[in-house]
């Protein structure tokens, strides 16, 4: 779905749109221009400021909820304009905005680490990385394991509601329609079932439910592939018309850490949505979701997948460091 809107205009400077690497604002290019250790002579601090200020937001009681929030952004900045945080930008008709953007959380997080960057290394440490590093620390803060995170990403300045619409995966889609999704960035099938596993830490609110639940087609109201006592369960903490911003399903329902639960959880048939369950039901993806049951198996590629998406449509040199994430600066 999708809808018009403006694009950003949030100073009195004009904004360009800019060229990114790869195939388009989509294609992974994951060894060009991005190195490890990026900020080791420049601002050598700035991975351990990051995962400092991670750390000290992310509370015992709120860990899930604001390390996965740390996941979910960078995953919907990687997949609009590129992994460029335009995601970060505020203002009228801005990717934020976005109906598919409504629950994006953490993001005080991110100016908390770019101000304490700002006072140590001024104008150096981009927000598209600060994200993309603070997405890993999430992941350990949930007690999963680090992995090298590259640097060298340079700050968007275009940031439009409506691409948000069209290029995050609804969490309607079938198998094709997520393969599809995830070809146009410049990954495969296989690190679309990866990536989804980051779901291990994440939750459904219920206004995403309703069509699964309550109208799914003209046949089925609800979805039949949902086990009857699951469904039943689904509704009872889903009521129809009676939906908050509060109520949510986790996503995995083994454990609260970051782990393989998720794909456990689809063995079962308690997959929240239809893009979830959908990898196990599928005869295409299954084999590769009882793989990745076994956990040191998942953490390794999971690594990997993350790395690929990181490299999505980065700006190099046409893009800017940002001095406050939340708006592109003024010359």
């Amino acid at each position: 779905m999708t809808f018009n809107s403006l694009s950003i205009h949030l100073l009195p400077v004009f904004v360009f749109v800019l060229s990114t690497v790869g195939v388009d604002a989509g294609a992974a290019n994951p060894s060009y221009g991005l190195q490890d250790d990026y900020y080791r002579h420049s601002c050598p601090s700035a991975e351990s400021v990051v995962r400092r200020v991670v750390m000290g937001n992310v509370t015992v009681v709120d860990n899930r909820k604001f390390a996965a929030g740390l996941l979910r952004l960078s995953f919907h900045d990687c997949f609009v304009e590129g992994c460029d945080a335009s995601v970060l930008l505020y203002g009228p008709g801005t990717e934020k905005t976005a109906p598919v953007n409504k629950f994006l959380q953490s993001l005080e997080i991110l100016d908390k680490a770019k101000q304490e960057l700002e006072k140590i290394c001024p104008g150096v440490v981009s927000c598209a990385d600060i994200l993309q590093y603070a997405a890993r620390d999430g992941v350990i803060a949930l007690n999963g394991s680090s992995w090298k995170v590259q640097g060298g990403r340079r700050d968007g300045r275009v940031s439009r509601a409506e691409s948000a619409e069209k290029e995050i995966p609804s969490q309607d889609f079938d198998l094709d329609g997520l393969t599809a999704s995830f070809k146009r960035k410049g990954l495969s099938r296989d690190q679309m079932v990866i990536l989804s596993g980051a779901h291990t830490s994440a939750a459904g609110h219920c206004e995403n439910l309703v069509r699964r639940l309550y109208n799914f087609n003209s046949t089925h109201a609800t979805d039949p592939s949902i086990p009857a006592a699951y469904a039943a369960e689904l509704k009872a903490t889903c009521p129809r018309k009676t939906f908050n911003d509060t109520v949510f399903i986790t996503m995995d329902a083994v454990s609260a850490f970051f782990d393989a639960g998720y794909y456990v959880t689809l063995e079962e048939h308690k997959g929240v949505f239809t893009s979830d369950q959908i990898l196990f039901d599928d005869h295409r993806t299954r084999p590769l979701v009882k793989t990745l049951t076994d956990y040191k198996l998942f953490e390794k590629k999971f690594h990997q997948a993350m790395r690929a998406m990181a490299a999505i449509g980065v700006k190099l040199y046409d893009g800017e460091i940002r001095k406050d994430c939340r708006f592109i600066n003024s010359y």
